[in-house]
């Protein structure tokens, strides 16, 4: 009973490298990570924002160290964080070093942008000791001048060679510890450069389109973009940039890998858009049954169909779901009709059963762990 079943993509082979406890590539699940926006130099807030971040599912969470000042904050900021932490650090590798010291997850760096080469060797140096990974994240609006002026205008070959340097560089230094990211706020450009570095590294690559937009036009660009990417099995962690709360970017990013059936965390929905045949509020039941059952990460499937046309048919593939009746409402469970249910319950009476069928599948998940152990 599960529309969640495996995924028909084939994704690209890459080398795993660990964020913490995360894995990233190889065959590790596609992780889902955001970023803070809070003052780094403001622990409490910053913390607040990660453990929002924590409860809607992310993998891991990046945090901007612009300062000296903002990397002894990170100190503590690291202590109370259950995640594993990026940090994004542009020029100054004493920065990097410090964040090395106190235990950052990943270090994300431009070695290009960090100065001579010696400065790189010595970051470097301190995440092979600490075994580091290092995100290169090359960006459409912060190429190099001399690629600006080569290519006329930020393009898909303008990523890749800039990208193309700053590997070369870890190359030089032996350090294959790293993934890579190649954004910009144009799909076309966007996608067209993962193409291209898809099969000339093995390193495990970072998706997401730059800037793009609100949550509305930018879930869509998104949706659009990372799919296309994740379709031709390329990507092993996203990040959905919209300027939102970063919670939504979480949740946008698990619907994305939901719908590919790669990521299989929460709620799967199937719900009818409705139209006057419908017997009960599908749009208003689906509102409010979204945003209480936000916190419900574990694997389901839960259909909400206002009629009988299409109703009994998705309700039969689903560990859930109502069609719409009249008199009342019939509810199925495991596929099957069970029992019906008047409009005036509907949405408290499904959260009841749904949250009641989250207990039975974690029961029957910890005696699947106990009984393997």
């Amino acid at each position: 009973m599960n529309k969640q079943g495996e995924s028909p993509i084939k994704r690209r082979v890459s080398r795993k490298i660990w964020v913490g406890d995360v894995p990233v590539g190889g065959d590790a699940p596609i992780s889902v990570q955001s970023m803070t926006n809070t003052p780094t130099t403001d622990v409490a807030a910053t913390v607040a924002q990660i453990k929002e971040l924590e409860k809607a599912g992310a993998d891991m969470v990046r945090v901007s160290v612009p300062t000296m000042e903002a990397a002894e904050a990170f100190a503590e900021i690291k202590k109370q964080s259950n995640v594993p932490l990026i940090s994004d650090i542009h020029f100054d590798h004493k920065i990097a070093l410090r964040v090395a010291e106190l235990g950052v997850d990943c270090l994300r760096i431009n070695p290009g942008n960090i100065g001579r080469e010696d400065r790189v060797r010595q970051v470097v140096d301190a995440a092979r000791d600490k075994n580091i990974p290092i995100r290169i994240g090359v960006n459409a609006g912060s190429l190099e001048k001399d690629l600006q002026k080569k290519y006329g205008e930020p393009t898909a070959e303008a990523l890749v060679e800039s990208a193309m340097r700053h590997i070369d560089i870890l190359d030089r230094l032996d350090y294959p510890n790293f993934k890579l990211s190649l954004k910009a706020s144009d799909v076309f450009m966007t996608v067209a450069a993962y193409r291209q570095i898809a099969s000339q590294i093995d390193q495990p690559l970072h998706l997401g389109i730059t800037e793009a937009g609100g949550l509305r036009s930018g879930t869509v660009k998104s949706s659009v973009g990372l799919g296309m990417l994740l379709m031709d099995g390329i990507g092993d962690t996203i990040r959905v940039s919209l300027a939102a709360d970063p919670v939504q970017e979480i949740k946008v990013g698990f619907d994305i890998l939901r719908s590919l059936r790669l990521r299989n965390k929460g709620i799967n929905f199937i719900a009818c858009p409705s139209c006057s045949r419908q017997n009960f509020d599908v749009i208003g039941t689906m509102n409010q049954l979204e945003e209480r059952l936000e916190d419900v990460l574990t694997p389901m499937d839960v259909a909400v169909i206002g009629c009988i046309v299409n109703g009994p048919g998705e309700a039969k593939e689903a560990d859930l779901g109502i069609t719409g009746g009249s008199p009342n409402n019939l509810v199925y469970v495991d596929g099957k009709p069970d029992h019906k249910v008047e409009n005036s319950n509907i949405v408290d009476h499904y959260e009841q059963l749904i949250r009641k069928k989250v207990a039975e599948k974690q029961l029957l998940d910890e005696s699947i762990i106990a009984k393997d152990s």
